[in-house]
């Protein structure tokens, strides 16, 4: 919104441990209600990003700010802005499940219980009764996203957090991150599952060795598309009027890859002229960004990880 100040912002913000770099000068802002995406493979900065705006880490150097808030002089005050979901949260094992909840209900103030217990149901945690210690994995998670979904606060920092899940509650979770944008709270969403981040996150960030090296907003990312092609004889030669927007991918073997931004419309009686044999359109997604930047594909897209940085030691991470 135009006039209003980014809820969050980092200003060449850097953590070293030694010689190694863990984050180098990160710069952004994330603006209230909206989704921002954090991606980057393993050890790319984005947990030690997410524990400096908690005021877990102190910065070697820059400053982080939410609410306008000091992340490292204000922590206490930023934590309470904030319901966060750690990539791996550790819950009390000794409770049951709507003792955990109950715990997060009564420590947030300005909640409802209906709210945690709807949350717990939509996620499909029926039996509320059981220990923690009893739990599987995939139920742990429901249970803690339960508990960080529904506190009332400004920012949600969600790391990984359909790990472990089926793909029904997947959706699911989905659909409760995109019900907090519609409602005007702010969600940073931090995955390895590009497929979740594109559907929705409204920009992305993609970090890679501890920098930010490159800004995605996803609406521009949706009206780019990619053209596959066969030919014989010559490759097409691009004309005067489309040079400018078209590129040239790849051309091998009687094949041919361009991508084109913005509207298809003056591509596509270009193409209707020539003679090729076969052709398809696709829109361009995340992956091709990413990989643009990571050429090495993630090992698993799916499986939850954090960054190599050292994380303090609490019993209990989510929504602190």
């Amino acid at each position: 919104m135009r006039g209003v100040p980014p809820l969050v912002t980092t200003k060449l913000l850097t953590k070293t441990y030694g010689p190694v770099t863990a984050l180098d000068a990160c710069t952004l802002s994330v603006h209230s209600g909206e989704v921002f995406g954090l991606l980057g493979p393993n050890g790319a900065g984005k947990t030690t990003l997410i524990r400096l705006l908690l005021g877990y880490l102190k910065p070697t150097s820059g400053v982080a700010r939410i609410a306008e808030k000091d992340c490292e002089r204000q922590s206490l005050q930023v934590r309470r802005l904030v319901s966060y979901l750690p990539a791996e949260a550790a819950l009390f094992p000794h409770m049951r499940a709507s003792e955990v909840l109950r715990f997060f209900y009564e420590i947030r103030p300005g909640g409802t219980w209906s709210r945690y217990l709807d949350a717990a149901a939509r996620l499909e945690l029926t039996e509320l009764r059981r220990k923690v210690s009893y739990m599987s994995t995939g139920m742990k998670q429901k249970l803690a996203l339960a508990a960080a979904l529904a506190a009332d606060t400004p920012l949600y920092i969600l790391d990984e957090p359909t790990a472990n899940l089926d793909p029904s509650v997947r959706s699911v979770v989905l659909a409760m991150v995109a019900e907090l944008r519609d409602a005007g709270r702010t969600v940073i969403f931090s995955s390895h599952v590009l497929s979740e981040v594109e559907e929705v996150a409204g920009r992305v960030v993609i970090l890679r060795s501890g920098q930010v090296v490159h800004t995605q907003v996803m609406s521009e990312l949706r009206s780019q598309h990619r053209i596959h092609a066969t030919f014989s004889g010559q490759p097409p030669q691009i004309p005067p009027h489309l040079a400018s927007q078209l590129e040239m991918t790849k051309c091998e073997h009687g094949h041919i890859t361009w991508e084109m931004p913005g509207e298809l419309a003056p591509l596509l009686g270009w193409l209707a002229t020539l003679p090729l044999r076969h052709i398809r359109i696709e829109p361009i997604g995340l992956r091709a960004i990413y990989d643009r930047f990571h050429s090495e594909p993630s090992r698993a897209e799916t499986s939850p990880a954090s960054d190599d940085s050292p994380a303090p030691q609490r019993e209990m991470e989510v929504s602190v």
